[in-house]
């Protein structure tokens, strides 16, 4: 079953599904990414996925128990946590009350959460009394990983982490993420930067218009010449 299956997902918004049959897999430990174009249902499987959205039809098993149909604060209690990729931080709060606001599902041993996240971002622990909206691109987006770090997961879903940054602010993200992966946490990506996030991914799906396209491992896609023509620029 693996670790996250989610089977034969329709979702979407009121009645309308705009995911129409996808299913994913996620082994433990692995990095996985979601890509395809504009439209096509990344961010509704994140949400999905996250509890934000209920399945209209299909199935969802974490860790081999059903999950779809329960509040997004009880998948998080049960190790999933959700990044979006815009208001995902709370910009007039100081960045350490964001790491605090982060723990808000397991109060207890916030604080030894947070050091660990200071420990992994360094930069977020010299920035630790600055307001979060006076934070660069790259530093917001450090900070909402670290706030999904505060609850200690086992899966992280990343919508977009890459959006907006300039090449070497990507490049420092991405290498977060490797490192959070290193440390035995799976995670869920969707992402724009496709050939970039392809060369580290384990394994990827490509979704069309609320649709499994074609799947494989990272390097696979890579060197697929119909994928690169259509969704890697060539």
């Amino acid at each position: 079953m693996g670790f996250l299956s989610a089977e034969n997902i329709f979702s979407g918004y009121g009645e309308k599904d705009v995911l129409q049959g996808v299913s994913v897999r996620v082994e433990s430990s692995e990095i996985v990414t979601i890509i395809g174009p504009n439209g096509a249902g990344k961010s509704t499987l994140l949400k999905t996925l996250a509890g934000l959205l209920r399945p209209h039809k299909g199935e969802i098993y974490f860790q081999g128990k059903p999950i779809h149909g329960l509040r997004p604060a009880e998948i998080t209690r049960r190790g999933i946590c959700y990044v979006p990729q815009e208001e995902n931080i709370f910009s007039s709060l100081l960045v350490s009350e964001n790491l605090e606001m982060g723990a808000y599902v397991l109060q207890k041993g916030w604080q030894r959460r947070q050091e660990e996240v200071f420990n992994r971002f360094p930069i977020l622990a010299e920035r630790k009394g600055m307001r979060a909206g006076a934070l660069s691109g790259g530093e917001r987006q450090m900070l909402a990983m670290g706030m999904g770090l505060m609850v200690e997961p086992k899966l992280l879903l990343l919508d977009e982490p890459s959006a907006g940054l300039a090449p070497n602010l990507v490049e420092l993200v991405f290498q977060k993420i490797i490192e959070i992966n290193q440390q035995g946490l799976a995670i869920v990506m969707v992402e724009q930067n496709a050939l970039e996030s392809l060369k580290f991914s384990h394994h990827a799906y490509i979704i069309v218009m609320g649709r499994n396209r074609m799947e494989g491992s990272g390097k696979e896609l890579i060197a697929n010449p119909e994928i690169r023509e259509s969704f890697l620029g060539g």
